[in-house]
C-alpha cells in the first residue's frame, strides 16, 4: 500500500469515526429522544429482500390523529461510510415537522460502486410510494425526497428517475410510480462525482481535504469502467441538469443550502443555476462560516437558521405540518 493510499485510509477512517462518535454522544441527550416530541421509531424494516443491514430503514412518525405528509431521507457520507443510524437528528428534525420519514440504508462503495447506491435510492423510493400507507403516511398531503453530501446526490438522481424516463430497469420503476416529489432538499451535495479535481483547481485545498473529496469518485466510480456518454447521469445529476434536456414531468422546486465554508459550495451554485435556466425553482442559501453538512450541528446558530429555512421551503411549497 503506497503512503497516499494509506493516507487516504487514514484520514477517511479518523472522519467516520469522528461523525459516528458524535452521533451516538447526542443521541444520549434527553432533548434527542424521540417520545419527548410525540414521535414513535420503527427500526429496521426492509425495502429489498434479504436481511443485509444495506437493505434497512426506519420509520419515524409523529403520534397524533391522521395520516401525515412523507419524506424519504437519503444519508450522505461520500458513499462510503455512515447511515441511518448516524442520521436520526435529520430524521428528528423532520418528523418534528410534522412528516412521517423513511430514513434508509444502502449499499456503500469501494465494495458497492456505482449504481448500487442509486439503485438502493431507487427501490427505497417505490418502496415509500408503494407502502408509506401502511405506516401513516399520505402522499397526497405530501412527498419531500432529501439528504445531505453524498445523499443530496442520490436524491437529485431520484428527481430525475421521476421526471425523465431513464433506460435504467431500476430508475424506469420510479417513474412508473407516476409520483413526482413536491420538493427537493439537496444540503451540501457533492452533485457531480466525476472530475472530482475540479474543486482543487478552483481552490486550492489541504491535501485531508483534497482526499476526501478525490476518494469519492475513486471509490465509487473507479471500477466502473470507460465513460460513455449518459451512462453516468445518474451519479452526475448536476452535468445532467445543466445539458437542459426536457423532462416528461415538471421537475420539483429544490432547496440548496450549503455552508460557505464547505469545499464543494460551487455545486450547489452550478446546480442552481442549471435548475433556474430550465425554469425550475431552486432556492440556493449560503450560511457564513458552515462547513461541510453543518446543519447536523444542530446546536449552532447556523444550523438552526438553516432548519428554519428548510421549514419555511417546504411551508411554501408542500405545506406547514407543525403542531408545535
Amino acid at each position: 500500500m503506497d503512503v497516499s493510499r494509506i493516507r487516504k485510509v487514514a484520514g477517511s477512517t479518523m472522519i467516520r469515526g469522528f461523525f459516528e462518535g458524535i452521533s451516538r454522544a447526542a443521541a444520549l441527550h434527553p432533548a434527542s429522544d424521540p417520545e419527548r416530541y410525540g414521535i414513535e421509531v420503527l427500526k429496521d424494516l426492509r425495502y429489498r429482500p434479504g436481511n443485509a443491514s444495506e437493505y434497512a430503514l426506519d420509520i419515524w412518525r409523529p403520534r397524533r390523529p391522521g395520516k401525515c405528509p412523507v419524506a424519504l431521507y437519503v444519508h450522505g457520507g461520500a458513499f462510503r461510510i455512515l447511515s441511518k443510524e448516524t442520521h436520526w437528528v435529520m430524521a428528528l428534525a423532520l418528523a418534528r415537522a410534522g412528516y412521517m420519514v423513511v430514513n434508509v440504508n444502502y449499499r456503500l462503495s469501494p465494495r458497492h460502486a456505482f449504481p448500487a447506491a442509486i439503485q438502493d435510492a431507487c427501490a427505497a423510493y417505490t418502496w415509500t410510494v408503494e407502502n408509506a400507507a401502511r405506516f401513516g403516511g399520505d402522499l397526497d398531503e405530501g412527498f419531500v425526497i432529501a439528504g445531505e453530501s453524498a445523499g443530496a446526490n442520490l436524491v437529485s438522481g431520484l428527481a430525475i428517475a421521476s421526471c425523465y424516463e431513464r433506460p435504467e430497469p431500476w430508475a424506469r420503476e420510479v417513474f412508473e410510480t407516476g409520483r413526482v416529489p413536491d420538493a427537493v432538499l439537496a444540503a451540501c451535495g457533492i452533485l457531480e462525482v466525476s472530475g472530482s479535481e475540479r474543486f482543487g483547481k478552483r481552490k486550492q485545498l489541504s491535501s485531508f481535504i483534497n482526499d476526501r473529496i478525490m476518494q469519492v469518485e475513486e471509490s465509487y466510480l473507479g471500477g466502473f469502467g470507460p465513460h460513455v456518454p449518459g451512462e453516468r447521469d445518474l451519479a452526475d445529476p448536476l452535468a445532467f441538469f445543466e445539458r437542459g434536456e426536457a423532462p416528461q414531468r415538471p421537475i420539483p422546486p429544490f432547496f440548496l443550502p450549503v455552508g460557505t465554508a464547505d469545499p464543494i459550495l460551487d455545486d450547489t451554485r452550478r446546480m442552481a443555476g442549471a435548475l433556474q435556466a430550465m425554469g425550475v425553482v431552486a432556492d440556493d442559501a449560503y450560511y457564513p462560516g458552515g462547513v461541510h453538512a453543518f446543519h447536523a450541528f444542530v446546536w449552532q446558530e447556523q444550523a438552526r437558521k438553516c432548519w428554519k429555512d428548510i421549514y419555511a421551503f417546504l411551508g411554501e411549497h408542500v405545506g406547514d405540518f407543525r403542531s408545535e
